[in-house]
């Protein structure tokens, strides 16, 4: 990314990522239109238990976003403020499913805002038909060998298939 012009509208859509679903890429599009440049940071949730390493999903997300020229994939380990400020990014992008969301979402925007007040969060609504999905129902559906053809893309499928495939 060039840095050169300084008055790129910058974003981060950041998330644990494991693994990316239909309802992450339907945010990630959407977004994408919204900003100049649209990181998506992939983070390690430490009360999460990852089934995918990072490198593993960063190398899922280049694959599904590799016809959005102005989306870069990325990830950190720090305080989601202060990775923005390192990446000169102004906007969080957060996905909302469900009113359970909004309300975990709403507290770490106030969070992130009290940390840093030049960040702003933005949120955008899930598309209907994904308010169901989660990365957690995709990897129990695929643990016991269940359909998540329309659920994911076709490389996490497989990578999905590979994962539980060698776990047996």
């Amino acid at each position: 990314m060039s840095q050169t012009n300084k008055n790129l509208r910058i974003a981060v859509y950041p998330g644990s990522f494991d693994p990316v679903t239909m309802g992450h890429m339907d945010i990630i599009q959407r977004a994408a239109r919204q900003f100049d440049v649209l990181i998506v940071a992939v983070l390690n949730n430490s009360s999460k238990n990852p089934l995918f390493t990072m490198e593993e999903r960063k190398e899922l997300l280049q694959q599904a976003t590799k016809d959005l020229p102005n989306v870069e994939v990325d990830s950190f380990n720090d305080l989601l403020v202060n990775y923005m400020v390192q990446k000169k990014a102004h906007v969080i992008v957060k996905g909302v499913r469900s009113v359970t969301d909004f309300e975990y979402e709403m507290q770490m925007a106030s969070i992130n805002h009290k940390l840093n007040s030049e960040v702003e969060t933005i949120f955008m609504m899930t598309n209907p038909k994904y308010s169901y999905l989660s990365s957690s129902v995709v990897k129990e559906i695929a643990r016991f060998q269940g359909e998540v053809v329309d659920l994911v893309l076709p490389e996490v499928e497989e990578a999905l298939r590979q994962k539980f495939t060698s776990n047996r």
